[in-house]
Formats: C-alpha cells, sequence, structure tokens
C-alpha cells in the first residue's frame, strides 16, 4: 500500500560512497501544480504530472507550489481516498486502475514535498523536504516564515511582508530542509539581478551556509559571463563555490508551442551522480564539496559516459557490443540476429566499434553516417515484421562508435527474412524454442488487449522443453511483496548454465533467461545469494509469517533479505530498502538482531 508517511531510517554515520556505487539520477526540483495560483493548465490531475515526469525519465521531482503545500497535499489525499474505497470494497474499476498507476509511478520516482517562499522583498527560495514529512509541519514552517495563514491554500507568490531571506534560510536549516536559491539569475533571484542593493548584501544571500545550491537557467551557455563561473570560489569576496543546478519551474504539462521557454515538467532538468534516489543522498551531495557530480540533464547523445558505464557491465541480455559489422548483408548477419532477438526479448542496445572489454582499445567507425543508413536499411530489409530503431554516432576516446537502441516489439515474434526466430538467452543470442515463441505469441496478444497489465503478484510453474521455458505467466496472490528488491521466480538448467526468471519488484517487470554472468547489480546481487548460499528457515528471525534473514550496506542506504511464508513454501526478496515498505516488514525489521547492532 502507497503510504504518506514512510520510515527511512538510516546511520547517523556518513561516508563518502564508491565511485562504482554512483549512477547519474535525472531530477526536477522545481514543479508548480494547480495549486499555484498562475499553474496554467488547472484542469490538470496530479496523476497527470507524474506521467509525464516519467515519460521525461525523471528519478526525483519536488512539488515546490508558491507558499503552500496544498498541491502535495491534495494528491496524498486523493490517493488515500482510494485506498479507503478499495479497504472497503468499494472501489470501482476506474478508480482501482487510477490507484494503480498511482502506486506504479510512485513506486520509480521520488516525490519530494517542498515549496517556493516568497521572502521579503519579493526573493525566491527552494525549500524541500524527505518524503515522510507530515503536511502539519510544512505548514507549521509556512506559518514560521510569516505566510499569512489565509494564504496558505491560496499557492499564490503575492503574500505581502514575510522573513527577511538570510532569517528564512536559518528557520529552514533548522528544520532539516534542502535549500535553493530559486532561479537566481532571473526576476525573483536572490543573486540580485536588477535589484539595487549593496554587494555586502548579494553576499550574504549567496554565500551563506544554510543556503546549500543555487538554481540557474544559464549553466549551458557557453559564455564566460555565467552564474556558474561568478560563483566558482574564484572571487575573494564570494570564496565558497556554489552547487550551481537547473529546474523547469514549470507552470504546466508541456512545453508552450507558442513560447519556447515556458517549459514543462521535466523541460530543464538537472542530473546527479548519486549512490541512490533519496532526499539524504541530494541533500549529502549539494552539502559536499564533490563539484563534479552535478550536471545539466543532455540526450544521450551530448554524451559517453553511459557506453563507458555499458561497457564496465559488458554483455548482457539488453546490451551487446560488435567491434565491426560483418562484411556481408544478409540475413546471418550476427548484429541483425542480435536486434531480432531484442526485439523478441525486452529490447535492448546494441553497440557497433567497439567490444565488452572495458580495457580494450575502442576499435572506432571510420564512416558512422554510412554504417547508420546500412543498418537501419539491413532492419528494414530483413527483420519483419516492420520494427523501428534509432542508431545515433558518438565520440569516444576520440573515435566514432555507433549505439542503436532496439525497443521491445510490439508485434512478436520477430524474424528474419527466412523465417529464423531469435531471443535473448543471458548475454546471447540463440534460436527460440516452441516455447519462446508461445510466450512471445502471448505476449503480443496481452499488449494489445491491455496496454497496462496488472502488476504480478505470483507464479505458476511453466512447462519446460529441451531448450528453455517460457517467462512464468502473473496470477493473482495476497503474498505481500514489498515495493523494491528483487524475487527469483525460476531457475532453469541448460547447456551447463543456470538461467533464471527475474521480478523486479522496482518496476513490475518479470524478466527470463537472466544469468549469472549477464545480470546487473541487484539482479546479479539476488542471483549471487541464491547460489552461493543454502537457505535455513532456521536462520531466519521470524514475526509470524514475515522473516529477515539478513542486511547489508550500499551507499548511505541498508537493504535487507526478507522472507514470508505462503502455503508451506517460501518466498524470498532479495535486496529491499525500506522505502514503500508495510508495517508488517517494517515490525519484522525494527525487531531484528541486525537492527539493535546499529
Amino acid at each position: 500500500m502507497v503510504r504518506s508517511k514512510r520510515s527511512r531510517k538510516r546511520s547517523s554515520q556518513s561516508r563518502e560512497p564508491q565511485r562504482d556505487q554512483l549512477t547519474w539520477r535525472k531530477v526536477d526540483l522545481h514543479l508548480h501544480t494547480p495549486a499555484s495560483a498562475d499553474y496554467q493548465q488547472p484542469d490538470a490531475q496530479y496523476i497527470d504530472i507524474l506521467l509525464r515526469a516519467e515519460a521525461q525519465e525523471l528519478d526525483v521531482i519536488a512539488f515546490t507550489d508558491h507558499n503552500s503545500v496544498a498541491g502535495y497535499a491534495r494528491m496524498w489525499r486523493e490517493i488515500e481516498d482510494l485506498e479507503l474505497l478499495e479497504a472497503l470494497g468499494r472501489i470501482s474499476d476506474e478508480e482501482a486502475r487510477l490507484l494503480a498507476e498511482y502506486r506504479r509511478l510512485l513506486n520509480r520516482i521520488l516525490v519530494l514535498p517542498g515549496f517556493e517562499f516568497t521572502a521579503t522583498f519579493g526573493f525566491h527560495i527552494l525549500a524541500l523536504f524527505p518524503p515522510e514529512t507530515s503536511i502539519r509541519k510544512l505548514e507549521h514552517l509556512l506559518l514560521l516564515l510569516d505566510v499569512p495563514e489565509d494564504k496558505l491554500d491560496i499557492g499564490t507568490s503575492e503574500v505581502g511582508a514575510t522573513t527577511d531571506v538570510l532569517r528564512a534560510y536559518e528557520i529552514l536549516g533548522e528544520a532539516g530542509a534542502l535549500v535553493i536559491g530559486a532561479h537566481v539569475n532571473s526576476t525573483h533571484g536572490i543573486a540580485m539581478q536588477g535589484f539595487p542593493f549593496g554587494k555586502q548584501t548579494k553576499m550574504d544571500y549567496t554565500q551563506d551556509p544554510n543556503l546549500h545550491a543555487l538554481e540557474a537557467t544559464d549553466l549551458e551557455n557557453p559564455g564566460r559571463r555565467t552564474t556558474a563561473r561568478f560563483f566558482s570560489g574564484s572571487k575573494a569576496e564570494y570564496p565558497r563555490r556554489m552547487h550551481c543546478i537547473q529546474g523547469s519551474d514549470a507552470h504546466r504539462l508541456t512545453r508552450d508551442p507558442e513560447r519556447e521557454t515556458n517549459l514543462g515538467v521535466g523541460d530543464r532538468p538537472t542530473e546527479l551522480w548519486l549512490p541512490e534516489t533519496s532526499f539524504s543522498a541530494i541533500k549529502e551531495l549539494l552539502q559536499s564539496q564533490d563539484f563534479d557530480r552535478t550536471r545539466p540533464a543532455r540526450p544521450a547523445a551530448a554524451g559517453s559516459d553511459f557506453i563507458h558505464q555499458a561497457r564496465k557491465e559488458g554483455n548482457a541480455i539488453d546490451k551487446v557490443f560488435h567491434e565491426r559489422l560483418p562484411t556481408r548483408r544478409t540475413k546471418s548477419n550476427a548484429v541483425l540476429k542480435d536486434i531480432a532477438a531484442m526485439a523478441n526479448a525486452e529490447g535492448g542496445t546494441v553497440f557497433i566499434g567497439l567490444n565488452a572489454s572495458a580495457s580494450a582499445d575502442v576499435a572506432g567507425v571510420s564512416k558512422p553516417d554510412n554504417t547508420i543508413t546500412r543498418l537501419t536499411e539491413d532492419v528494414q530489409n530483413f527483420v519483419s515484421p516492420s520494427l523501428d530503431v534509432t542508431a545515433e554516432a558518438y565520440d569516444l576516446d576520440g573515435k566514432s562508435v555507433v549505439v542503436l537502441t532496439v525497443p521491445e516489439g510490439s508485434e512478436k515474434p520477430y524474424t528474419l527474412s527466412g523465417g529464423e526466430i531469435y531471443t535473448r538467452k543471458g548475454d546471447k543470442t540463440e534460436v527460440a524454442s516452441r516455447d519462446d515463441i508461445v510466450e512471445m505469441v502471448r505476449s503480443s496478444l496481452s499488449d494489445a488487449g491491455d496496454s497496462q497489465p496488472p502488476r504480478p503478484k505470483r507464479t505458476e510453474a511453466a512447462p519446460s522443453s529441451s531448450n528453455g521455458r517460457r517467462p512464468p505467466r502473473p496470477v493473482d496472490s495476497d503474498v505481500p511483496r514489498p515495493n523494491t528488491g528483487v524475487e527469483i521466480l525460476e531457475a532453469d538448467e541448460r547447456d551447463g548454465e543456470t538461467y533464471y526468471t527475474v521480478y523486479d519488484l522496482r518496476n513490475d517487470k518479470v524478466v527470463p533467461n537472466v544469468t549469472r554472468s549477464s545480470s546487473r547489480s541487484l539482479w546479479r546481487y539476488a542471483i549471487t545469494q541464491r547460489e552461493d548460499t543454502t537457505f535455513d528457515p532456521d536462520n531466519v528471525e521470524w514475526k509470524g509469517r514475515y522473516g529477515v534473514m539478513g542486511r547489508r550496506k550500499q551507499g548511505n542506504v541498508y537493504r535487507y533479505d526478507l522472507a514470508y511464508r505462503d502455503n508451506g513454501t517460501t518466498r524470498i526478496f532479495y535486496g529491499v530498502t525500506r522505502k514503500g515498505l508495510s508495517d508488517e516488514w517494517k515490525d519484522v525489521i525494527e525487531s531484528s538482531s541486525l537492527e539493535k547492532v546499529g
């Protein structure tokens, strides 16, 4: 069940995250909702904001209405009303679908509560808080900041004489907020462009220790007179280097077609290199002196960091590397086999011009434009039905490489021109078995009839064949799965290697044919635990049906291996965080000996 108050206990000791644990996360920390009086699409729904954030591939967003938290409160009130109807058995089909969509999106996107405060003389300050912060506390802070009580639900930036900037920083800092100067280089910004204030005031407003970052609109500008350059710590009167980020300041869902600078959700995001998606990780970064872990978010074509990261991980079920294209343009082309196989599986990425070894030299592609043209033509000529792929050229270590993105096909199975059907088995492309083909057809029929399939709850055994198993089909169950972590549904031994069906609880996705060597991060951890340890129920700390098996620390967050007794069997969930856990799971964790050792 999704709840607005989520317990996230963390160690009081902070440590620098290991570089290999960090991932770029895309954030937009300045979004308005229909609760702001100047919102341009007042009929928009809160679910629409989350859907737009998902479409923009955002990991974290913040609701920052003008001097109000009414929007954040209304969203959670809507969710809680739906949950009450569900508990009473009075929820309609449409309401159930809406609740399911909220749950799915909130499991994928971290939504932070906050507000855009108007200080004395009209300066705007963003204040963000952990998601477990109560609405009552946030409204109390607004009252402390002298926002009139009758203005708390209006969402207006015009609130009369409020608290001055420096005192606001102090109040917000004491409350544990993440404090950011809003659009500092433009109207109402604390860098005071166009304001007749003295230099000392500007220094105080932008160097205060309770201020964590500056939001600017010119981070992508090539000129020398930019906000980031000015606050780089190189000026004697501004010795503190400031973290500079950007946000959309969206007052609508999508960019205004009549005015390009009038942005929508996620149209001007920031990327942060974080060990986890959490408020504490963001705040820790913006309080640190590590300035190379923030950057304006760009389309993938603007950088090649993701290629380096993919190369470190090597060939996997969703990516494969080829140093060069085969000379012959035929259906037997190994690259075409990989493309068709990925379309029949979960989609993926094909890298041309380098192999999977991160230490090897990049071979490169001499004529990337010709390579892209050939690839797209060959897909159209040899793969059936028609498949839309995208290919782009990137510069990597001074050489060109081509990255081809293959979508998961909507009309499976996809064949090569001779009728051959391939799929991905771990990090390899293999001829599809009969059961594989049957499941492809089932998948296409299911997608055609229901664009939003229900969350998988439990699996039933699938019949095996000499070449493999089809993935399990979800059926209803009362198993109270967590909202994070991984469950291994099936294991199948083929040709001396074990192939697993993995259920990723973070995104409700069931993925077949995963091997230990082809898996990534959390999947690999779950498979390693499954293969290297023997499950013993006597080593589980049980509380009724719920149990905790182990705990490990990753970055600044603990992950737990949990167990649940389900009618004579035990279901195991690996690498679960506290995010979204039900009270039953929280109770067994908090009462375990693992928590008592600190």
